[in-house]
């Protein structure tokens, strides 16, 4: 803050603070407001006086397993539904109210979401008188025989007091009681009744140890803090007949005398670095009904200020602020001490924090939202000061406590630095709409009691001698009382102690003279005279002497007085400091019980999520077992079914191999026996062609069921499958010449030492068929090899013609095969007279029962027009098995 030079006396630096090393916690308090309806879910239960717990309604499952998650918070102490207003201040305001009668400062502010009882807490209602009401009752009525008459002590504007002499304090008051719209007396004021019997007369009380030596006076300030702006609710506004004034929603207001909007104030920072509010109105009262008139006042003001600014009272923080100034009487014990240093003022905040609720909660919008919004930022603000300062003082950090941020904590923060005691008072709404918010006020509760203020000084005292006011009345008592019994003037005689005085003269003699020549009247009074005058002389002298006598006993008696004093003194400054060693160790003996108690409870607490963790590892172990022994079930299960379905399937396999086995041999058989018929008609067209006539043999047919041959698996690869040919199937002519041939000999084949070797001309050689090949020519012949019956190789022709496709590729379409074998003379001979009864082992036929001549003729003979093994087969290897 920048300050403008002037010339005057420099600013003495600040007074240091006297360092304290004891701190105590921030003393929160709980209280619980009752239901609104019988039926209504209540989510807190109070365990005990120092403990609360949360349940989650009904609506709001916060575990994983679906049950109910309940919390346990603790604080200083826990006020239940019965708990009375009177039970409430006597734990928890009343040492703050002490604490300022002696000089120390302190810090009350309610805690908690819209609708939980804080106004009511602070402020009460008739007959049940809140915090703030019985605060100042408790005041006056400790500092009621020993207040200052008005305007003795007077406001500097730089939150500092001031004393005037008693003529200025006379010329104040005379200028109050010439004002007609202030009464003259409290007696004649006519009572609000919204405040008329806020506390009844039994439930009066007083602090203890008030300094009679001292003389007091109140004054009281309210303001309030909306939006981060600061108003000061009792400040008079001049009246501007001919300006017009205007409401929040910027039109005209009916007349200039219904509201005038205030003017926000500014913080600034005294000479002892304590903040305050610059021009904010003091008024200084006199009894408990003045001062909560003046309340009363400034809520009214604020009640009119929310329906013109259309803005509700839960937006804005209100705070009530008590300065009590005390200075000591001079030495005589009859006025005020015209000292400035010897001036102590303390002062005692009572705050009603805006509500601590989700701005989606308000359903607010346009400025609600925002105000919303800004209150949300202070208590926000109040929150990261807490954590900050409970971060230095657990972890040792020096991090900056952003005090600044709002207008609530830069007003406050002296208070965190040491400079009172800090309680707060959490007040909860049981219903169960605000578990969330709750919830979100006791995490910030139970985080505030773990920050620690200093403790505050005791300020030093005047150093005059103690029970001046005592003295001083006494001896004003003593004087009414001899004034009394001496009596005053009564038909114009002389007081009683001027006649005894007068008596112990001599007598005048007689004054009348007889004429012109009486010489012996005036001689004769003149000597009388004298007389008197030398024995008044005489007293004069004796009473000097007596006084001087008396004076120097009561000197005496005053040294030996002022010495016991003194000692006295010394006696009692050595009491008091065992006192406070006493007190300290009482304190840290409290401390330590507490702690103590703080960490059994948290071991308590520890043990019960303990056994709870224990529980769910029990159970989630028990699920695991009987999981994993499921789980082993099932695999055995599983395998068994493998097991069965390998089974199955291996059953299912046998049995399709033996049926495709069949139809195999079945389809190998019906070829043979086609091929064996086109063998014999191409034997006997050969011999009609060659010899003219052909000898008409009936061959005999073998039978079907004893003379199967098994399928023998071919060597070489299967020829080419084929596709649809674009033409009608048709025999060519063997003789016609000059086709061109596409020779497909497998890499695979044998080369036999045969005399007869296959050779075609004018042929294009492959191992393996392809379009470029089958392109160029029109026939195509695989040279193909196998192991015959007899365990000779075999070598077989098979011939097709190549044909176009519909889409453009090649086909192949075989018309012919060729055989070329070698056979031993032995085995051939012995094969041929074996008869086609014999079967294998398996009642199937041997392999070459069917092989001579004779049987091959007979089963040609017998091939029927017509049959599906005709000339268009396309290749030589097994049938494409169908699918069952």
């Amino acid at each position: 803050m920048i300050r403008q030079a002037k010339g005057k006396t420099p600013r003495r630096p600040p007074p240091k603070k006297t360092s304290n090393n004891q701190k105590d916690p921030v003393g929160v308090y709980c209280r619980v407001r009752p239901l609104g309806a019988d039926d209504e879910e209540c989510c807190i239960e109070v365990i005990s006086n120092t403990t609360i717990q949360l349940h989650a309604p009904d609506g709001l499952k916060a575990n994983r397993n679906g049950e109910y998650k309940e919390t346990q918070y603790s604080f200083k102490k826990v006020f239940g539904i019965k708990t009375t207003q009177k039970e409430l201040f006597e734990d928890v305001a009343k040492p703050l109210v002490e604490d300022l009668i002696h000089c120390k400062n302190g810090l009350l502010f309610t805690y908690g979401v819209t609708g939980s009882g804080k106004t009511h807490t602070m402020t009460g209602s008739p007959g049940q008188g809140g915090l703030l009401p019985r605060s100042l009752d408790m005041i006056f009525n400790s500092i009621g025989p020993y207040q200052a008459k008005r305007y003795v002590f007077k406001p500097d504007d730089k939150n500092g007091m001031e004393v005037q002499n008693q003529v200025d304090a006379l010329l104040d008051r005379q200028k109050r009681d010439s004002q007609s719209a202030v009464p003259k007396t409290p007696n004649t004021r006519r009572i609000d009744p919204e405040f008329a019997d806020m506390i009844s007369p039994e439930d009066a009380c007083r602090a203890d140890g008030v300094d009679e030596d001292s003389s007091y006076s109140v004054f009281v300030s309210y303001i309030e803090i909306y939006n981060n702006y600061i108003y000061d609710l009792l400040e008079e506004t001049p009246f501007d007949p001919i300006k017009p004034k205007w409401n929040g929603a910027g039109t005209p207001l009916r007349n200039n005398t219904e509201f005038i909007p205030p003017q926000s104030k500014i913080l600034r920072e005294d000479q002892n670095h304590n903040m305050y509010v610059a021009g904010c109105t003091e008024v200084e009262v006199k009894s408990t009904e003045e001062a909560f008139e003046v309340f009363w006042r400034g809520q009214k003001k604020r009640r009119i200020a929310n329906t013109q600014l259309n803005r509700e009272s839960s937006r804005s923080h209100s705070v009530f602020i008590v300065k009590l100034a005390q200075a000591p009487l001079d030495a005589d014990g009859d006025n005020v001490l015209q000292d400035k240093n010897q001036v102590n003022v303390s002062q005692l905040c009572l705050v009603d924090l805006a509500g601590s609720e989700r701005t989606s909660r308000t359903r607010a919008e346009g400025s609600r939202l925002r105000e919303a919004g800004n209150i949300n930022q202070s208590l926000m603000t109040l929150r990261t000061c807490i954590e900050v300062l409970r971060e230095n003082q657990m972890c040792g950090t020096n991090k900056m406590v952003p005090y600044r941020d709002s207008k609530v904590t830069h007003l406050f923060k002296n208070y965190f630095d040491g400079e009172g005691k800090v309680r707060m008072v959490v007040c909860v709404n049981p219903k169960a709409d605000d578990y969330e918010e709750t919830l979100l006020v006791m995490r910030f509760a139970e985080m505030t009691q773990e920050v620690e203020v200093a403790r505050p000084v005791d300020r030093p005292i005047c150093g005059y001698t103690a029970g001046r006011r005592q003295r001083n009345q006494a001896f004003k008592d003593e004087l009414t009382r001899r004034l009394e019994e001496r009596g005053g003037p009564v038909d114009g005689e002389f007081p009683t102690v001027l006649n005894q005085l007068l008596q112990s003269f001599p007598p005048l003699p007689p004054c009348e003279v007889s004429g012109p020549n009486d010489d012996v009247t005036l001689p004769r009074l003149i000597e009388a005279l004298e007389k008197r005058h030398r024995v008044r002389q005489m007293m004069i002298e004796e009473y000097n002497k007596t006084a001087n006598m008396l004076k120097s006993v009561l000197q005496e008696q005053d040294s030996n007085i002022l010495s016991k004093e003194n000692f006295i003194h010394e006696q009692r400054g050595k009491l008091g400091e065992k006192d406070k060693m006493i007190q300290n160790q009482k304190n840290e003996i409290d401390r330590l019980e507490k702690k103590s108690k703080m960490l059994e409870y948290k071991i308590d607490i520890l043990q019960k999520t303990t056994n709870i963790y224990e529980e769910d590892k029990r159970s989630l172990q028990h699920e695991l077992e009987s999981r994993e022994q499921r789980l082993q079930r099932e695999m055995s299960e599983k395998r068994r079914m493998e097991s069965r379905m390998q089974g199955i399937v291996t059953d299912a396999k046998l049995k399709w191999e033996k049926e495709c086995e069949r139809r195999v041999n079945a389809k190998q058989l019906e070829m043979q026996n086609k091929l064996w018929v086109k063998d014999e008609k191409l034997k006997q067209l050969k011999a009609i062609v060659t010899e003219g006539k052909t000898e008409n043999r009936q061959p005999q047919r073998p039978s079907r069921e004893k003379d199967k041959v098994p399928p023998k698996r071919s060597a070489s690869p299967s020829p080419v499958p084929t596709g649809p040919a674009v033409r009608p199937l048709h025999r060519r002519s063997h003789s016609a010449g000059g086709e061109r041939w596409v020779d497909h000999t497998p890499s695979t084949n044998v080369d036999l030492d045969t005399v007869l070797q296959p050779n075609i001309p004018n042929a294009i050689k492959v191992n393996a068929p392809n379009e470029k090949a089958l392109s160029k020519c029109d026939k195509y012949v695989l040279t193909h090899q196998e192991v015959a019956s007899d365990g000779e190789i075999q070598t077989k022709l098979i011939k097709g013609e190549v044909f176009r496709t519909r889409g453009g590729g090649q086909a192949v379409q075989f018309t012919d095969i060729e055989t070329l074998k070698q056979e031993n003379p032995v085995v051939a001979s012995s094969s041929r007279k074996r008869r086609s009864s014999e079967s294998g082992p398996d009642g199937e036929p041997m392999e070459g029962d069917w092989t001579d001549v004779e049987t091959r003729c007979s089963v040609a003979l017998e091939m029927r027009a017509g049959s599906n093994l005709g000339p268009g087969y396309q290749h030589h290897g097994y049938t494409k098995r169908r699918k069952p």
